[in-house]
């Protein structure tokens, strides 16, 4: 941690709005913040943490090596030395992430051996608002057929429907961190019947996480058995990799809809085609996918019951206030070492 009275290096490496920086340069004057935009690929939309194909002029390679040299902490990972970070930054000693899910990373690139003296921070929570609202309005769109309105108000048919309602209409939540818990509050709002899966539930009350029912991850398919909802919004691990197949979306009730805003290798997306083309699954909305970006010959594209975002879903204009909220006050307590918020556990890589 920090040591009580040297300053510390700050380096901030990707884009962030000035009034953001100057939030973190007010948390105390021992710290040197380092922000030179120009040496960053500009942003794409809000919140771009990674920028569009992007190479330094010599001189700007040489200015940035120079400055990462020295840093003692990173805001964001450096994307244009993820491969050989630990000897560009040998006084590295915290990364505080822009990414919630950033253990595949971390494994990856062997920071952890690599990187000994490191801690990572996740910014866990910051998307649990624009996912958990993308999340029910992709449930509300397929259960009030919006695909049928937009159709025949294109080829103007009047042509009256039923649609149904949420309240008492169950859901399934694998994963009840941030996410998974704002998913829940939000579809008790609606009355829907709330079941969470939770690696470990032990003295957990589910009433606490807005659920009428909890499952250990070892009872997922007592989870998923009728459920007319699954969401997805567990971390990438050795543990949930592939751990949606024919076996589990088969458990599901006949024509449920399925919302991944979780990582595509979590799901069997052959097997999830399959069970789209007989109706089993009637809908699915899909923020990630195993590949990305998604091939334009994948058949996920034009299907009638699908919804594609391009892992846009949890970005919002409101995204790097919360980041910078998270790291003013983990600042706080580096300085004052403390421990810090959202550490990453490397052994179950969340």
């Amino acid at each position: 941690m920090g040591r009580s009275s040297q300053p510390v290096r700050i380096m901030i490496t990707s884009y962030l709005e000035p009034h953001h920086v100057d939030r973190i340069r007010a948390v105390s004057p021992r710290l040197e913040v380092v922000y030179e935009a120009h040496l960053l690929p500009e942003p794409r939309y809000a919140a771009d943490h990674v920028g569009p194909a992007f190479e330094r002029s010599e001189e700007d390679e040489r200015r940035w090596a120079s400055l990462l040299a020295e840093a003692e902490v990173l805001f964001d990972f450096d994307r244009t030395h993820l491969e050989d970070l630990p000897e560009c930054a040998p006084s590295l000693r915290w990364i505080q992430a822009t990414s919630a899910g950033i253990g595949q990373l971390v494994a990856k690139h062997r920071y952890v051996e690599r990187m000994p003296e490191t801690v990572f921070t996740t910014a866990s929570g910051v998307h649990a608002v624009p996912l958990a609202e993308y999340t029910l309005m992709s449930i509300l769109m397929f259960r009030r057929r919006v695909p049928q309105m937009l159709a025949d108000q294109r080829d103007r048919r009047w042509k009256r429907f039923a649609s149904t309602d949420l309240k008492g209409r169950s859901l399934a939540v694998v994963g009840m961190g941030s996410i998974g818990r704002e998913v829940a509050r939000l579809a008790t709002s609606f009355g829907m019947r709330t079941i969470g899966v939770k690696r470990t539930v032990a003295g957990v009350d589910p009433a606490s996480l807005h659920l009428g029912a909890l499952y250990a991850s070892d009872e997922l398919h007592a989870a998923l058995s009728g459920a007319e909802h699954l969401v997805l919004s567990a971390p990438h691990t050795p543990e949930t990799e592939g751990m949606i197949g024919a076996t589990e979306l088969a458990l599901l009730a006949s024509g449920a809809i399925l919302v991944n805003v979780a990582r595509g290798a979590l799901i069997d997306e052959s097997a999830l085609l399959e069970a789209l083309e007989s109706g089993h699954v009637g809908g699915a909305a899909l923020d990630v996918f195993q590949e990305e970006p998604l091939s334009p010959d994948s058949p996920f594209w034009t299907m009638p019951n699908v919804f594609v975002c391009s892992h846009s879903a949890g970005t919002s204009d409101h995204e790097n206030e919360r980041i910078t909220d998270i790291f003013c006050e983990n600042l706080r307590r580096y300085l004052a070492r403390e421990p810090l918020l959202n550490v990453l556990d490397t052994v179950r890589m969340y």
